[in-house]
């Protein structure tokens, strides 16, 4: 099976994006309309700020594609209109302990930026500390990355493909 190049890679990833914009637009109604109380969440300490965030944005958007990629499903929405899919190094579909893994780390970068976000919030004026510059620099380090990595490989396996034995095939 031949790997999927960047391009459908990318647009793959839109379509799902607009499914997940839409759960946020779902989210942002119940937390602005229908349950305000639920933003107390957001506005308190980082460690409650984050968690809430956790459980309402990054939860629910990894398990859809730690679900959607693994062999239930062969796929996110957009993995199956753009005729792709995660598989193992045998070419199979992924069991649901390696697409969780593969996912982890896919959105590692995206999780640390949440948690060094709601830390310089919390933090204000303050001076800016040493570790959280070097989690930022992670973030933008992961990032790059995982995009030079799916560019430049032969098969256009990211790194977080690599780590988890994985790779995206048409």
């Amino acid at each position: 099976m031949p790997s999927a190049g960047i391009w459908i890679r990318l647009k793959a990833f839109t379509l799902d994006y607009l499914w997940i914009f839409l759960y946020l637009c779902l989210v942002g109604l119940l937390t602005m309309v229908i349950a305000p109380s639920l933003r107390d969440y957001f506005n308190g300490p980082a460690g409650i700020a984050q968690l809430t965030g956790f459980l309402l944005v990054t939860l629910p958007v990894s398990l859809y594609f730690a679900i959607g990629d693994s062999f239930l499903f062969k796929g996110t929405y957009g993995k199956r209109k753009m005729k792709i899919q995660v598989v193992d190094g045998h070419g199979q579909p992924i069991g649901i302990v390696r697409s969780i893994v593969r996912t982890i780390l896919k959105f590692l970068p995206w999780e640390l930026s949440h948690f060094l976000v709601y830390r310089l919030v919390s933090l204000g004026e303050g001076e800016f500390p040493l570790h959280l510059m070097l989690i930022g620099s992670l973030v933008y380090l992961l990032i790059f990355v995982y995009i030079l990595s799916v560019i430049f490989s032969k098969e256009n396996r990211s790194l977080y493909d690599r780590l988890s034995g994985t790779k995206v095939v048409c």
